[in-house]
Formats: C-alpha cells, structure tokens, sequence
C-alpha cells in the first residue's frame, strides 16, 4: 500500500495532552476529538488539516498519558500515517491498534519540511520525498501490523477472524 500526503512538522517529545487535550476527554467520539486535534501543539492544525495529510515530528512521538484518544483523534483528522524519529511504546501499539500507520525513520524526519509532499510504501517501508525525490528506509511494518492496519484496527481485524 502506497500512502501519499502534505506534511505537518512537529517538534520534538509530543505528549498525548498536545495531541488530545484533556479537557476534550469527556467523550470518545472520534468526530469530536478530531476537532480537537493537536490544537495545543498548532491552534491552526484542526482548521487546517485535510484529508491524507501527513505528521512528521521528531523523537518520542506520543508520550505521556496512555490514552487511545491520542491516536483516534489524529485518524478521525484525516491523517493518513505519522512519520517521527521514535514513538513512546505505548503510544504505538495504541496507534495499531486503532489502525492508524506510524513509521520510524530519523533521516526522513530531517529531511521533510513542512508543506512537502511524501509518498510511504507501507510495506517496504520507504519514505520518499516527492519536491526533492529523496528515498529514506523505515522499519518496515511486519505482516501482521499490516493486517491491522488494512482491517482498520485491533476491534475490524479480531471481526474478521471471527468470521471466517
């Protein structure tokens, strides 16, 4: 699978309350935490952000509170994959859980400005560059993330097991 988007740059050790303020925590719908989204981090993002559009950010992406609110409200955005340097643990197996694609690569992180164009073989797990035709190498998502992520999540895919 071949993801393509514009890039939102962010910083270094993004928390959870950056990406979902705590405030917004009293309900779980996707739609409503989607307008909330990494509005501590950017006030214009939520406003901003359109369908396949792309995070990148530096080291330790998603640290912080343990909450699935984080990586819910990025999808339920319309963010298509985050790229980052690293991810807190927890913050990544909630993100695949909730079939949202994450991929590591310090390289690309430093390479991508904001604004630019970058295409992600999910599989392969290479990071190009669309302006400056750069390719940057990922850790590639193993065979059963990427059925994870394809079922749109932790929940689809047990449904679908389920059923055969």
């Amino acid at each position: 699978m071949e993801i393509k988007g514009r890039t939102w740059k962010f910083g270094a050790d993004v928390d959870t309350d950056a990406i979902i303020p705590a405030r917004y925590l009293n309900t779980s719908d996707p739609i409503e935490l989607a307008k909330h989204c990494m509005e501590d981090a950017d006030p214009e993002f939520p406003g901003k952000v359109r369908q396949g559009d792309i995070i990148v950010a530096d080291k330790n992406f998603g640290c912080g509170s343990s909450r699935e609110h984080a990586p819910i409200a990025i999808k339920a955005a319309g963010v298509s994959c985050v790229v980052a340097k690293s991810f807190a643990r927890i913050f990544y197996r909630n993100a695949f859980n909730i079939g949202l694609p994450i991929f590591e690569s310090p390289e690309a992180v430093d390479a991508i400005q904001e604004g630019d164009e970058i295409a992600v073989d999910t599989e392969k797990g290479i990071i190009t560059n669309l302006r400056t035709g750069r390719q940057f190498s990922s850790t590639a998502i193993p065979p059963f993330m990427q059925e994870l992520i394809e079922a749109g999540g932790l929940i689809n895919y047990v449904k679908r097991r389920m059923q055969k």
